[in-house]
């Protein structure tokens, strides 16, 4: 019996001990193996970063080179000699390519004429052998874009002549292609540019632009260069050779591919030296683990892990978001006060950066929540990637992120850093079978520049993501000063301008508008002025813009139209024009608003007119449709105002009726004496007259506009040459004495009737 418990007893220990034992001894191994495979993972890693430290090294290197190109490419003397048809080839070898050598140290260079033909060559040691046809046949497809680019960057206008509009905002950038190409066995960095006039102006016709392509050896200062930029160690420049364990190797392509040469260093193994230090003690930590496990109960290991895991989970999720799986805005704050810390011990710079998705609203509105659920796991994994691992990435609220780079190098570092976020995002996000793309708009601030306290950084990088938002989005802005104190001045302004409507502290001024024979005055634009209590007179470009952004709009038109109607009445017969902003119409009640302003002034609709930007139709919306034409049928006219200056006003005309067509003042001040801007004038006349419109030309100036508007039978005129914007007061007297002198007198017929609406 006792042998049979005993034994009993043993089967049950073999029963736990065994498979225990086996347990751990794959447990042993199985960290061994994954150790060394992390070890051999970590040193591809390692050799990947330093690969794209080489990348960017090279791309800052070329992009140099297009900057250094610059001042001869984007020049009017060169441009003008090297497209004429006997161009002096000792002008351009002295002032273009040889001082590209002197200043730069081009060593070579070759013009490629419109024609796509080698021009002139020129060479260090004044030699044009090294320009033969391999070479030339590597450098034509970076020939054949910088002309491709050039020539797409011209833009047909409606005159059907040819518009300079390249992609680049800055029009002082040069368009080029850079890259190596093999001269005799020796790799040479190139850039190719077109040769441009410094400002551009319109064309009949667009032809290709020659091409300056500069060389110089990759070995040298070039190579020292990337080699400090990259901080690699036995950096060199090598021929192509077959892989070598502990030799990372970049490889160099011509622009048609082929390989010209390798860039070699001495590449760092963190995982394989790891291993050589920790084998041994891993080999002893085994067999002890392997010892410890079986005296351990495996009901305490179960309740160990199982709290451990509960611990970590309810940590986890305290300090991330659950959706995109980031850190939350309190964890974000409390490791953004860490990496602050270190760094300031470091003498280091970071950059916090705050991310805002363009128009996301817009996706949850049109394809539901759950995609833009969608949309914000594929940010954050996107962010996650790009971002170096030093990095911090966080999601700060619905579609806001912040982002935190530790060691900035330089502001030109960081913006490259930025420009991989925003291509990296740019990419098409796939919703089931649809593709979505999104853009974002970046501000960044840089401790310890713009403070070193967490939540004043914080402010700055989101004082700039509002300034890249308010210039157009998609864009990046880093933090200054400027920016700062503009905001605490919109601030200031929009708390006075809210005291001065509350205490009616504000005036209106009226300019008038005559008829075709400038004999009569038909029409009076109210524009509202503001002068402070100390006697500063605040331009209405400064507190429209701020009305516009506070919300104050809305109480400033009807204040406006309010004060407007009730001194049509000392004017009778005048029609009163109110500009109306676009955020006016996005009130329900703004029908009703003006209905009951007019009914509490008893003025009959018909002298009042509605003047709309074309800017009141973006976004398509139909309500704003509506609004104007319930405003029509009530008898209010409707003016579309600075026509011209959009992309789109005929279709704006196409889809409402409007009674009156203002022309932008550009086109009137830019008639004197010039038959383009004259011939596009009378265009705009003979538009609207087909339309059945009322013309209205602004900005008239001069005894010679009214002329051509009069022989061009123009409806009204306004401008400082009639007269500038008056007070009430100073109005009265003005249509007083215009009527003294002039017999037909003023206001008794108001030139033109509404337009019917369309069904």
């Amino acid at each position: 019996m006792q042998n049979s418990t005993k034994n009993s007893g043993g089967r049950i220990a073999n029963a736990i001990i065994v498979p225990m034992v086996a347990v751990v001894l794959t447990s042993v191994l199985g960290i061994f193996g994954l150790m060394h495979w992390s070890a051999r993972l970590s040193d591809r890693t390692a050799e990947q970063s330093q690969e794209r430290l080489i990348n960017g090294a090279l791309l800052l290197t070329r992009n140099y080179l297009i900057k250094q190109q610059t001042g001869v490419v984007i020049w009017d003397d060169a441009y003008h000699e090297v497209n004429q048809d006997d161009p002096d080839e000792s002008w351009i070898f002295n002032n273009v390519m040889h001082w590209l050598f002197q200043n730069h140290r081009f060593t070579k260079g070759v013009l490629i004429n419109r024609d796509f033909e080698v021009q002139q060559i020129y060479a260090q040691n004044y030699t044009s052998k090294w320009m033969t046809p391999e070479v030339l046949h590597s450098l034509k497809p970076a020939i054949a874009k910088v002309r491709a680019r050039y020539i797409t960057s011209f833009r047909k206008t409606p005159s059907g002549l040819f518009s300079f509009v390249p992609k680049s905002s800055d029009a002082r950038r040069s368009i080029a292609e850079t890259g190596i190409v093999s001269l005799q066995g020796e790799p040479h960095l190139f850039s190719a540019a077109a040769v441009m006039q410094q400002i551009q102006s319109i064309s009949p016709m667009r032809k290709p632009p020659s091409v300056l392509v500069s060389l110089v050896p990759l070995r040298g200062e070039k190579l020292k260069g990337i080699a400090e930029m990259s901080r690699l160690d036995g950096f060199v420049l090598a021929n192509i050779q077959a892989p070598r364990p502990g030799v990372g190797q970049y490889l160099l392509r011509s622009p048609r591919g082929d390989d010209v040469g390798v860039l070699a260093w001495r590449s760092a193994q963190p995982g394989t030296q790891m291993m050589r230090r920790i084998n041994p003690f891993l080999a002893l930590a085994a067999f002890m683990i392997a010892a410890v496990v079986i005296a351990v109960t495996m009901f305490t290991r179960q309740m160990t892990k199982r709290l451990a895991r509960s611990e970590a989970n309810a940590v986890h999720t305290s300090r991330h978001d659950a959706l995109s799986g980031l850190p939350n805005r309190a964890r974000f704050h409390a490791l953004l006060s860490d990496i602050l810390e270190e760094s300031f011990l470091n003498g280091s710079n970071s950059a916090v950066v705050y991310i805002d998705l363009d128009h996301f609203k817009d996706i949850n509105d049109t394809l539901g929540h759950s995609a833009g659920d969608k949309v914000i796991m594929a940010v954050a994994r996107r962010l996650r990637h790009v971002v170096p691992e030093s990095g911090i990435v966080a999601r700060i609220s619905g579609d806001e992120f912040a982002m935190v780079l530790k060691n900035c190098e330089s502001e030109e570092w960081l913006e490259y850093i930025l420009d991989q976020v925003h291509d990296e995002i740019g990419r098409p996000i796939m919703i089931g079978r649809r593709e979505i793309f999104a853009s974002m708009s970046m501000g960044a601030a840089i401790a310890p520049r713009d403070g070193n306290d967490p939540d004043e950084l914080l402010r700055k990088a989101d004082i700039a993501l509002y300034d890249a938002k308010e210039n157009g989005r998609s864009r990046r802005s880093f933090f200054e000063p400027s920016m700062e104190q503009q905001v605490q001045s919109k601030d200031e302004m929009s708390r006075e301008l809210r005291l001065a409507l509350k205490n009616d502290k504000l005036d209106l001024a009226y300019q008038p508008q005559s008829d075709t024979t400038a004999k009569r005055i038909v029409s009076v634009e109210a524009l509202a002025r503001w002068t402070r209590e100390d006697g500063t007179v605040v331009s209405p470009a400064q507190f429209i813009p701020v009305a516009e952004e506070t919300g104050l709009i809305n109480d400033l038109g009807i204040w406006v139209l309010n004060k407007a109607c009730a001194k049509a009445h000392d004017w009778p017969g005048i029609v009163v024009s109110v500009n109306v902003s676009p955020n006016q119409f996005k009130h329900p009640r703004f029908v009703e608003k003006v209905m009951a302003i007019l009914a509490a002034n008893n003025l009959p609709p018909q002298r009042l007119e509605i003047e709309v930007t074309e800017t009141v139709f973006a976004g398509r919306n139909d309500s704003v449709l509506k609004a104007l034409r319930r405003l029509k049928n009530l008898g209010v006219k409707v003016a579309l105002d600075d026509f011209g200056s959009g992309y789109s006003s005929l279709s704006y005309l196409r889809r409402f009726p409007f009674d009156t067509l203002k022309i932008d003042r550009d086109f009137v001040s830019d008639m004197n004496g010039n038959a383009e801007a004259e011939a596009i004038l009378v265009s705009i006349i003979q538009l609207g007259k087909a339309l059945g419109m009322t013309i209205v030309a602004e900005g008239i100036e001069t005894a010679q506009q009214i002329r051509f508007l009069q022989d061009h039978d123009c409806h009204r005129m306004q401008g400082y040459f009639i007269s500038r914007p008056l007070s009430d007061v100073a109005l009265s007297k003005f249509l007083e004495d215009f009527q003294g002198t002039e017999s037909n007198g003023f206001g008794t017929d108001l030139s033109y009737q509404s337009r019917a609406l369309g069904s």
